[in-house]
């Protein structure tokens, strides 16, 4: 198993110079990750620096709070696809789930995903799974699935807890064979990583990409 390929190769710090852009991009064409995820402000200079590569660049959108109106989260994927993203990791509405406002948060994805798909571009779902109970996530899951999203995705790592095997377990079992999920947030070993591709995930979101890789070739 390459281990890199299930990699989104992440800073999403918000001081993140222009220097540690290039340097995740050197990175993830050295190691052959399979994207590099940034903040919107930083799309064009990743795609530039990634030009003749497969190397996708995704970015995030409604990011980390997910409390911004749909027609705002439409406006930035609508500017990140313009601006060359592959792929959209977007904050549901978490307090609309929790006040059970379903309608709400289905469309708030599926307006996101109608102006990614018109692109042919990938959207991840994150429901940030520690401020949500298990019915939720199952509700935030089965959501993202009628709403057309092509992965459920666990953190966006700014909140008050990431990954774990469970959530992933949870998600996976779900959406099954449906959608992808993707397990992020804290997943900073080889043991770690490995561990949530078993759980179910098939792509991981991590900003210690180069140890785990470094980790499972010393493994």
């Amino acid at each position: 198993m390459d281990i890199a390929k299930y990699m989104d190769h992440t800073n999403l710090k918000p001081y993140a110079t222009k220097e540690d852009i290039i340097k995740l991009c050197e990175e993830a064409k050295k190691y052959g990750f399979y994207a590099v995820c940034v903040n919107p402000y930083r799309v064009k200079l990743a795609k530039e620096q990634l030009k003749g590569t497969d190397i996708k660049v995704a970015s995030v959108i409604g990011f980390p709070l997910g409390a911004t109106p749909t027609e705002v989260k439409v406006f930035e994927a609508k500017k990140a696809l313009e601006d060359g993203a592959d792929e959209l990791d977007m904050v549901i509405n978490i307090g609309a789930l929790k006040d059970k406002d379903y309608e709400y948060v289905k469309n708030d994805i599926s307006e996101v995903v109608k102006v990614a798909h018109e692109k042919g571009a990938v959207v991840k779902v994150i429901i940030e799974t520690c401020y949500l109970t298990d019915e939720e996530k199952e509700v935030a899951c089965k959501l993202a699935m009628e709403a057309g999203a092509d992965f459920v995705k666990t953190s966006t790592g700014f909140g008050t807890g990431g990954a774990t095997v469970e959530d992933v377990k949870l998600m996976r079992r779900v959406v099954g064979d449906k959608l992808g999920v993707k397990a992020a947030g804290g997943i900073r070993t080889y043991e770690q990583a490995l561990a949530m591709i078993e759980a179910g995930a098939n792509r991981i979101g991590t900003s210690s990409g180069v140890k785990i890789v470094e980790g499972a070739r010393n493994g």
